[in-house]
């Protein structure tokens, strides 16, 4: 019997140190960031041909030898995704579409902002997109309102078995997977849905095999004008891409005033990055791109030291938010969305070793 409580008390020990930390320590934290910094802007490195059009929301994957990045545009009817590709990360070439408008009458007519999802997320890997049943994948957020970001937006899933390296429209399905009407939404999430992330959960640490990651707006609170802007992340996992289900009630970055947006996750060593920007906080002006880390992928430590991009340049001096963020050969990109105060919009590049200048600008 001795013996029996001896190993129930062995295994319970074990089973208590093995769970994964909730909380990432300040000397890990300030080891992240001495890894993920890029004080040095290089510049633009895609703009639009004219005014009219603005860019937006950058990803970068890796397909053979070179290096694509979607990227959104909006024109005043709404957003669609295009394709671009480098060979060196740096200079940049818009190749076309790859989800267009179509009729007005589909729940996401005039609305099509897509996110690549299961890339290789290893800090320094390989960069590629994974498939999952013979399918390439994509999440993103759709409407079919017309103008900037107007009306209901809910989270989509498209997916295609062609070359995601390659121009082509890819497949979506009829219906979103999140909406602000659904039946189990959160108060934090009752208005309009944004951008989402999507990775494999190759561990099981939620209990599911792909977790969402989604910042979204509103609030259920009386008299809630104020409040019903702020935008924050949540979580939401699935077992097939297709089915999605929300996982926390509350969610899991958010900040009390502003918005806390955009997430995308890397991961170095054992420890989970989670790249995100924030706007209009109460104690930080303007823009900026941050970051928080997690062993669990559920419970997130937010880093509280110097923002890893924030407004300097004249091509930025309004926002520089939205991050992608990869390292190659030894050198961190950082990809960011840059808005002068003349309102242009356009896709610019932070490094953690000096490259040089761009001398892309927007046109005047």
């Amino acid at each position: 019997m001795k013996k029996y409580l001896l190993l129930i008390t062995i295994l319970l020990s074990f089973k208590t140190f093995a769970q994964p930390s909730k909380v990432v320590s300040q000397e890990k934290m300030n080891a992240l960031y001495q890894e993920i910094k890029t004080p040095y802007k290089y510049g633009l490195v895609l703009t639009p041909s004219d005014n009219s059009l603005k860019m937006d929301c950058p990803t970068v994957f890796r397909k053979g030898k070179k290096w694509y990045m979607t990227y959104l545009t909006f024109g005043g009817r709404g957003y669609e995704t295009w394709l671009a590709k480098s060979n060196d990360l740096l200079n940049w070439k818009s190749i076309g579409r790859i989800m267009s408008f179509t009729d007005s009458t589909e729940w996401d007519g005039n609305q099509k902002a897509g996110y690549l999802a299961l890339q290789d997320i290893n800090w320094g890997g390989s960069y590629q997109l994974n498939k999952y049943k013979g399918n390439y994948w994509m999440s993103y957020f759709g409407g079919k309102s017309a103008g900037y970001e107007a009306g209901d937006l809910s989270i989509g899933i498209a997916h295609t078995t062609q070359n995601p390296s390659k121009v082509h429209e890819w497949e979506r399905l009829k219906s979103p997977v999140l909406t602000s009407q659904d039946k189990d939404v959160r108060w934090w999430e009752n208005r309009k849905l944004f951008k989402s992330t999507v990775i494999e959960d190759k561990d099981r640490l939620t209990g599911h095999q792909f977790v969402m990651y989604y910042n979204a707006n509103g609030d259920s609170a009386m008299n809630n004008k104020k409040t019903r802007w702020f935008e924050r992340i949540g979580i939401a996992v699935s077992d097939n891409m297709t089915t999605w289900q929300r996982m926390i009630t509350d969610p899991i970055v958010h900040h009390p005033v502003g918005i806390t947006g955009d997430p995308v996750i890397q991961k170095i060593g054992d420890i989970y990055v989670m790249f995100y920007f924030g706007a209009f906080w109460k104690d930080r002006k303007g823009s900026f791109n941050r970051f928080a880390a997690s062993y669990n992928l559920t419970d997130w430590t937010d880093w509280n030291g110097d923002n890893l991009v924030e407004s300097s340049e004249n091509y930025d001096n309004l926002y520089a938010h939205k991050s992608y963020v990869v390292k190659h050969k030894g050198v961190v990109y950082h990809f960011y969305c840059a808005v002068n105060k003349d309102d242009q919009r356009g896709i610019a590049i932070a490094t953690s070793k000096d490259l040089g200048k761009s001398n892309k600008a927007f046109v005047k």
